[in-house]
């Protein structure tokens, strides 16, 4: 099993922050690979995702949700496992940090090779700055 966790700050109030990462159906705008994510029930997610031209599907079941503080989930059936944490923490009234924790566990020759060159590390740094941008955007604060 392998684990990264890495944080950013946003310039955006905590509860905007904690609302806008619940939205899973956005995770397309700001995560690199995911392709659809539909929410099916209040606990169940389906995401469908492509890296390096290889296409999954999984569900991932929400485990643990804190408004404002925290959000736990773990794939559920399907190839990929991987559970994951992702925290709120409240800088000032207009900052925050997220902080994600993935744990996951690589399958077969190209995963395992590209979680030991790094290559999960550098997406969930992307990522994280991707959501950056995603939520610092106006129209996104505004709810647009």
């Amino acid at each position: 099993m392998s684990q990264v966790e890495k944080s950013i700050e946003v310039d955006v109030p905590l509860r905007t922050a904690y609302t806008q990462w619940t939205r899973y159906e956005t995770f397309p705008h700001f995560m690199e690979g995911v392709e659809r994510v539909t929410r099916v029930n209040d606990t169940l997610t389906h995401w469908k995702t492509r890296v390096a031209g290889v296409e999954r599907e999984f569900d991932a079941e929400i485990t643990e949700q804190i408004p404002d503080e925290r959000v736990a989930w773990t794939t559920v059936g399907g190839e990929a496992k991987w559970a994951g944490l992702v925290t709120f923490d409240h800088l000032d009234d207009v900052k925050s940090k997220v902080t994600l924790r993935l744990d996951y566990e690589p399958t077969g020759f190209s995963e395992t090779l590209g979680d030991r060159l790094g290559f999960v590390r550098r997406r969930v740094t992307g990522d994280l700055k991707s959501f950056k941008q995603y939520i610092e955007s106006p129209d996104v604060e505004s709810g647009a």
